[in-house]
């Protein structure tokens, strides 16, 4: 029998490495898996809820800090255009009295989650006549999340939020992903640049700090990675605060924390 043919040096440094040629073939396996919500890839992802965080790492940026008296929520929204009536654009939504919303990603999903929210406040207060406890409504709004997950028909929600609260337990900040997990923070940021903000965050954050120096260490981050000049109309505040009662910033307040912080 005739001897096996060597092969050419050339061929040979033309083939990938046996580490790529695997990560190459794994990739294409998980890709057929990639419609699917309800079938988990053989890397163990669920891959269209990687998708959503996709969506919301592509959204403005938000963070939130807690004080020691309280809580900032801070966002960008900036417009496409100079056409838009920024009076109609709202990223902040009070929930119930001592707790709102922020978030970053697909705004439709946001407002579904805040529909669902203030509906479970509410029904909460008609039942107990008392607020509900903000982490009880983080996991009942965590809840409907993870449940777009194991569903057939529907998808993940394109949004990741921030929830500032004031209740009996003091201050809370959580973080609520498209998986449907929550997590409760200091200070946190989500949406385009979070890496770069979280990090700006870890280096300014001291757990004694006060409301109104929160806000000024949120505008501080929020500059950092700000495209273009910032100002009172192409962001929003929201603050709680020892009342125990949220509020939405209007543009003047937020011009004189701007002022400060300049």
């Amino acid at each position: 029998a005739a001897a096996p043919r060597a092969e050419s040096p050339r061929r040979r440094a033309a083939r990938p490495p046996v580490g790529a040629r695997t990560e190459r073939r794994a990739m294409a396996s998980d890709a057929s898996y990639s419609y699917s919500l309800t079938t988990f890839s053989r890397s163990g992802k669920l891959l269209q809820i990687e998708y959503a965080l996709t969506a919301v790492s592509e959204g403005k940026t938000s963070l939130g800090i807690k004080a020691r008296n309280g809580v900032v929520l801070c966002t960008d929204k900036k417009l496409g255009s100079k056409l838009v009536d920024k009076g109609d654009v709202k990223k902040l939504e009070k929930i119930a009295p001592s707790c709102g919303f922020v978030y970053s990603g697909v705004g439709p999903d946001y407002r579904v989650l805040v529909k669902r929210a203030r509906k479970q406040a509410q029904a909460y207060f008609l039942q107990y006549r008392a607020l509900k406890p903000v982490k009880a409504l983080v996991q009942d709004t965590a809840a409907v999340m993870q449940e777009y997950t194991q569903s057939g028909g529907v998808r993940p929600f394109g949004v990741s939020l921030l929830v500032a609260g004031y209740d009996d337990e003091g201050p809370q900040l959580f973080q609520v992903d498209p998986s449907g997990a929550y997590y409760g923070w200091k200070a946190s940021a989500i949406g385009k640049n979070f890496k770069n903000a979280r990090s700006f965050l870890e280096k300014r954050y001291n757990d004694d700090v006060e409301l109104d120096d929160a806000i000024h260490t949120a505008l501080l981050t929020m500059r950092e990675g700000f495209e273009g000049e910032m100002n009172e109309h192409n962001i929003e505040l929201g603050v709680i605060g020892e009342d125990r009662v949220f509020k939405v910033l209007t543009p003047a307040e937020i011009k004189d924390f701007l002022d400060e912080s300049n």
